[in-house]
């Protein structure tokens, strides 16, 4: 905050003069006042940028969402990454992809990048706003940092993480909210591809009981990892520590050697999330 002084028949008034978080000096001013009458957050000033990879060994096509209104702005990314999303074949659908650009308003819009991944299966929504402490906290039901300023555009609710996570988990993909380098968030998004005509539905029971009878040697602590996958979506080496009463170096071997039989995959944040052979695996073990 600042003071204004004025001088009136000998008297020094001051005027305080108040600024709000986005317009200090260590804060990037996303907001231009001039058109959100009212609120601060009516009108974004800064570009997003969206980043299409069409393999991690080139160079991703560029596109910039410009300046708009808020709620024009968040429809803006969600509606360009949707379409380029579905353009390489993905399949996440666009509200959750909506969910997810809202959140940018928590990081007042500073430095916002999507990244579409994995031909289109894998989101990344990246800023550097103040982050988010509480990860596995704000994925449950009601809870929330919107102000009042901010519920004008969103529900503000608690509700967004809750209903990616449940849609992903239902689609045996996962959900990751991660630090960024030095400041902000990364949310990930990726779900796994619709089987297509060269791995038809039909041949799924087939191919579960070929999994269950090639995997009947598995050891109990690595069947105890496929099940945790299985309950909690992705887990890296340091999860298991206490579940297994394993050292970190052993759980990174058990993680390393079922990857190596194709019941988990690689995330990128290295973490570990089921394969579709695991969940065949764990979903034969239960019908015998």
């Amino acid at each position: 905050m600042f003071f204004t002084c004025f001088v009136k028949d000998g008297c020094r008034l001051e005027e305080l003069s108040r600024t709000t978080a986005f317009e200090r000096a260590d804060n990037p001013a996303p907001f231009l006042g001039q058109e959100g009458k009212g609120s601060p957050f009516a009108y974004v000033r800064t570009r997003a940028r969206i980043a299409v990879y069409d393999d991690l060994m080139s160079a991703p096509r560029i596109i910039d969402i410009e300046p708009a209104p808020v709620l024009e702005f968040m429809e803006n990314i969600a509606a360009t990454t949707y379409e380029f999303a579905q353009k390489q074949g993905g399949s996440l659908p666009y509200s959750v992809i909506r969910e997810i650009a809202e959140n940018f308003i928590h990081a007042s819009f500073i430095e916002c990048t999507v990244s579409v991944l994995n031909h289109g299966n894998t989101i990344c929504f990246s800023d550097q706003g103040p982050g988010i402490e509480r990860k596995r906290l704000v994925q449950q039901p009601g809870i929330t940092s919107a102000s009042a300023d901010m519920k004008k555009f969103i529900r503000g609710v608690g509700s967004g993480f809750p209903i990616v996570k449940e849609y992903l988990d239902y689609r045996n993909g996962y959900l990751t909210i991660d630090d960024n380098a030095q400041r902000g968030a990364v949310i990930t998004l990726s779900i796994h591809p619709e089987p297509t005509e060269s791995h038809p539905k039909g041949l799924v029971k087939a191919e579960k009981a070929e999994t269950h009878r090639g995997m009947k040697s598995l050891d109990p602590r690595s069947s105890m990892v496929l099940r945790l996958l299985y309950e909690r979506g992705i887990l890296g080496p340091s999860d298991l520590i206490g579940p297994l009463g394993v050292s970190a170096a052993t759980a990174y071997r058990i993680l390393v050697d079922l990857e190596q039989k194709g019941l988990i995959e690689s995330t990128p944040n290295r973490k570990r999330i089921l394969s579709s052979s695991g969940v065949a695996f764990l979903e034969a073990d239960e019908a015998y």
